[in-house]
């Protein structure tokens, strides 16, 4: 893991389309702000975890996903 220190309105880049900037700091708490292209999904970890949880329950008795398409 990297750790980086910074301050209310210094920013970081991941890669060549990814910034992340402190906004502010309040406390235990730091307001991020993200610009990313809107194809980067981006979320909360507890969100992200709680969408791969439901998919892996969607998934859960379908053995062969393409036996449920019908072929002409």
């Amino acid at each position: 893991m990297l750790v980086l220190t910074r301050k209310t309105g210094e920013a970081i880049k991941i890669g060549d389309d990814i910034e992340i900037t402190v906004i502010s700091s309040s406390g235990d708490q730091v307001k991020l702000g993200i610009n990313a292209p809107k194809h980067v999904d981006i979320h909360r970890k507890e969100v992200y975890l709680n969408i791969q949880e439901e998919n892996e329950s969607a998934s859960v008795g379908v053995a062969d996903v393409f036996n449920l398409i019908r072929k002409p």
